[in-house]
């Protein structure tokens, strides 16, 4: 399996955060799936920076062409994307099988219009849209800002979105 580890993180690549979920599920390297990220490079070289690990930083577009070397890797990659509408679209619009069925969901920011689920963990109905395409499609979603501090599973909060 070249896809170690899945996640959803407002932030993207956040280096603490990385390194200690590396402990839990080891990879060689992160892919950042970002359209803006991608698009303007002093994000890119900030997120490159947040890692030791081997770092990419593609467009949703790019990522697709590029998603077959990645499956064919030899190595271990973690796949971030910024929100669930990205991981969605990747996944269950465009078919990206990375091997794994759990997604991990990090910090989403409080935001009007959002449902705070918990401590940093906030979503709006059309991200719940998205988690609820993404359960329908087999994924586990666990939000779990670090490995020992999780609130649930998306079966716990959808009953908020009409789910």
């Amino acid at each position: 399996m070249t896809v170690s580890f899945v996640r959803i993180d407002d932030r993207i690549i956040h280096g603490q955060t990385t390194t200690r979920w590396a402990k839990e599920y080891p990879c060689d390297g992160l892919i950042a799936v970002n359209d803006k990220a991608a698009s303007n490079d002093v994000l890119k070289a900030a997120y490159k920076a947040a890692s030791e690990k081997k770092t990419f930083v593609w467009g949703m577009d790019e990522f697709i062409k590029k998603s077959q070397k990645v499956l064919d890797s030899d190595s271990r990659y973690f796949l971030i994307t910024k929100n669930p509408i990205d991981m969605c679209k990747l996944f269950v619009e465009d078919g990206f099988d990375p091997g794994i069925r759990k997604i991990i969901v990090g910090p989403c920011n409080d935001r009007e219009g959002a449902v705070k689920l918990g401590n940093n963990q906030s979503i709006t109905q059309e991200e719940a849209d998205a988690f609820e395409k993404l359960s329908q499609a087999g994924y586990e979603i666990e939000f779990s800002l670090l490995p020992d501090v999780s609130i649930g599973s998306w079966s716990k909060f959808k009953g908020k979105f009409g789910y």
